[in-house]
């Protein structure tokens, strides 16, 4: 009569031992993988307090007290901590290229109009390319033009719109396009939205700029431009407009990538 035993070993799998049978299959770890890239250390940034307010690093375009970071703020009017959009589109004084930008807004109440005409305002990456502000609260106009549109470009995935008169918030991650020397493009914008939590539009590509009587193209541009908010003839109110300048993480390639198991280096070949 054989009997089974099971032991365990330090840096060995559990092993049944079946009568003179052993197998041992060997737990050592494997090599590690290693890049080669030697990383800066990332900057700390302190959070606020909630997700809405602006982190440590962020330029406040809007706290509630005035639109002296904008051009042409003088003529809208600020009340109770809300910008009211009116006489002509407001422009940011700094240009920005990759960037987070954090804004709320509300469409006004009572609602009035429909279609287009209803709460309509944007918002405008690099003063060109539109990310759509409507009243899209059981308001239906074309899907390319309502609430989180990329304005003639995409509808937003879903309608997170909430009734008029409640404060609407976009988290926007953008991604400015490259041009050469020569003026031809490099690499187009790409934008991804969180409209109130909801994730919206996903690295969308966009196709260039947002006219309303031609298709949208590129044309070479610095690689920074200015925030704009449009005067669209309805009271749209804002709040809470902030912005951080992004940079991805910094390192530089010093040797190829290798493994390493102890003491012994293998070279990953190409």
């Amino acid at each position: 009569m054989h009997r089974n035993l099971r032991i365990l070993r330090p840096n060995w799998m559990l092993i049944t031992i079946t009568g003179s049978l052993c197998a041992l299959i060997s737990l050592a770890s494997a090599a590690e993988y290693l890049n080669g890239i030697e990383w800066d250390s990332p900057p700390i940034v302190t959070p606020g307090e909630t997700n809405s307010d602006p982190p440590s690093d962020a330029i406040v375009l809007f706290d509630g007290d005035d639109l002296s970071q904008w051009t042409n703020g003088e003529n809208w009017k600020v009340e109770d901590g809300v910008a009211y959009s009116g006489k002509g589109k407001i422009v940011t004084k700094e240009s920005f290229g990759d960037c987070q930008l954090h804004l709320e807004w509300k469409s006004p109440v009572p609602p009035k109009g429909t279609g287009q005409g209803r709460g309509n305002s944007g918002l405008f990456l690099m003063d060109r390319y539109e990310l759509q502000i409507l009243d899209s609260y059981e308001n239906e106009t074309y899907h390319d033009g309502q609430a989180g549109a990329i304005y003639k470009q995409t509808p937003p995935a879903v309608n997170a719109m909430r009734p008029p008169g409640e404060w609407n918030t976009y988290d926007v991650f953008w991604t400015a396009p490259r041009f050469d020397d020569e003026g031809g493009l490099v690499s187009p914008a790409y934008i991804t939205v969180m409209h109130n939590g909801v994730l919206i539009l996903n690295h969308f590509e966009l196709l260039g700029d947002n006219p309303f009587s031609r298709p949208p193209a590129y044309n070479a541009h610095p690689p920074t431009g200015p925030i704009s908010l449009q005067d669209h003839g309805n009271p749209v109110g804002f709040r809470n407009i902030w912005i951080r300048e992004y940079q991805d993480a910094k390192g530089k390639q010093v040797r190829k990538p290798f493994l390493k198991d102890g003491d012994k280096e293998t070279p990953i070949e190409d």
